[in-house]
């Protein structure tokens, strides 16, 4: 219940609906506070528009991607590497039902490189709601394990599948590595969301080398002006920096 509770939470808050709400509040607000009312509906409108443009974006995303690529020196500390999901399309009929969405997939593939390049054992970690009781097909983790081993050739040694949310993502994972003997970890996942990630393995005990892969940073900046104008690319990562710094303010406050 938490869960729906928070998602809903974050819909009505955060990009893209939330400057929308705005929007909607103060035309509500016209009839009884005319002044109040036009400040919050063009407050919402400029939020809106500040987050699909690439300059106002790029800010916000370089608070989150300031954790460097890993040095492929740094993959004989660890003892496994762990790859974190991201979600899972289930409309897939090309595949034959459902696989991984392109958050995962980008993560899954930056996950197998490394893999490779060091030898060491993987882990993959990823529950989902209405795959939790089992009966709705394969969950997220067990999607990863599935892409990684038919399409990449990489074995997975664990499957983390219960996990709803970062924190739980390393609460649940943190167990099976140590009952293998392991106390660090290679951490697969997009670079905007590695200080969350990295924040909740520590504190569950896992010792961390950041592998932050996807980076959203650098869109539209160059000398053109049509790059930067705003765009779905921009968009897109600026819902995704949004929903990271939000997370970050969570964490924060529940210490």
């Amino acid at each position: 219940m938490m869960l729906y509770f928070k998602n809903i939470l974050a819909a009505l808050l955060l990009p893209p609906l939330g400057p929308l709400v705005l929007v909607a509040l103060g035309l509500l607000l016209l009839g009884r506070r005319p002044r109040l009312g036009r400040i919050v509906a063009w407050s919402g409108l400029a939020v809106g528009v500040a987050m699909i443009t690439p300059a106002t974006v790029g800010k916000l995303i370089d608070g989150l991607e300031d954790i460097p690529v890993v040095d492929p020196v740094r993959l004989a500390d660890a003892g496994a590497i762990v790859i974190l999901s991201g979600g899972l399309r289930d409309y897939a009929p090309e595949y034959g039902g459902p696989t991984v969405n392109r958050v995962t997939l980008e993560r899954v593939r930056y996950g197998a490189r490394l893999a490779r390049q060091s030898g060491l054992p993987v882990l993959v970690s990823g529950g989902t709601p209405s795959r939790q009781a089992g009966a709705l097909g394969p969950g997220e983790a067990q999607l990863m394990k599935r892409v990684l081993e038919e399409d990449f050739r990489v074995p997975v040694r664990w499957v983390e599948g219960r996990s709803l949310d970062t924190r739980q993502n390393a609460d649940f994972s943190a167990p099976m590595l140590r009952e293998a003997g392991v106390g660090k970890v290679v951490l697969v996942t997009h670079a905007a969301h590695m200080h969350r990630a990295m924040e909740a393995f520590e504190q569950a005990g896992i010792a961390v080398i950041p592998a932050p892969t996807a980076f959203l940073g650098g869109r539209g900046r160059n000398d053109n002006l049509l790059p930067s104008l705003p765009a779905i690319n921009s968009a897109y990562a600026g819902g995704y920096a949004a929903h990271e710094w939000a997370g970050i303010l969570a964490y924060r406050l529940s210490r």
